[in-house]
């Protein structure tokens, strides 16, 4: 092929591939979460092997008792900033409100393009960490769980969803997608390993046999 028609054809096929890619067909989701990477399944299979097993006990339980969504930077609380972290193209007025983006939520695949279709779940729950231990932590200690932006901890999740997962531990509920599963769990061992928390049998029992297919 004469090396002019070579240049031509190269020049088209990066064209389209550019513009495939921006259409979201190469790359995948056009928004994507950014969850801080969990420990490996090797960690997490280790780190489960040193969780405490005790039955959970919700007394006195009180989500007020986790105070969430404090300021982060500027004016910026924990939602908006987890907001801006896992979404595209996030547009925010002088109060940090997300105006507009693209969030992607990864437990069931689904595309939002309104913020109120979005909402941030603890992926280790409020009302579990309290059944594992957080009864005898501090209001400190609460806060920052209930606000880690370091741990795997806080993700951007389509509203219903998260709403249907509710307290629920990996024993009861898992993400819809099953790509998403093994990185779900290793989170989950990661946070409550960090945090000393406790782990109920049947809770052990099923992080165990997801952490085996990772």
């Amino acid at each position: 092929m004469p090396k002019f028609y070579a240049r031509r054809r190269l020049g088209f096929l990066a064209a389209f591939t550019g513009l495939m890619a921006s259409a979201g067909l190469l790359n995948g989701p056009a928004a994507s979460a950014a969850l801080p990477t969990p420990v490996s399944a090797a960690t997490a299979r280790t780190y489960l092997t040193s969780l405490t097993v005790a039955t959970e006990d919700r007394t006195g339980y009180d989500r007020d008792l986790f105070p969430h969504w404090i300021t982060q930077s500027g004016t910026c609380n924990t939602r908006e900033t987890i907001l801006k972290r896992d979404g595209t193209n996030v547009v925010t007025d002088s109060s940090c409100a997300a105006t507009s983006g693209s969030w992607y939520s990864p437990y069931d695949g689904a595309t939002w393009s309104a913020s109120s279709d979005v909402d941030i779940d603890h992926l280790v729950p409020l009302a579990e960490a309290w059944d594992s231990g957080a009864d005898s932590w501090t209001t400190s200690r609460r806060q920052s769980f209930a606000n880690d932006l370091t741990r795997p901890q806080l993700l951007a999740v389509t509203d219903n969803v998260n709403q249907s997962k509710g307290d629920q531990d990996p024993a009861t509920w898992m993400p819809s997608r099953s790509a998403y599963r093994c990185t779900y769990v290793r989170a989950w061992v990661q946070v409550k390993y960090y945090y000393d928390l406790s782990v109920d049998s049947a809770e052990k029992s099923a992080l165990q046999g997801y952490l085996a297919n990772c």
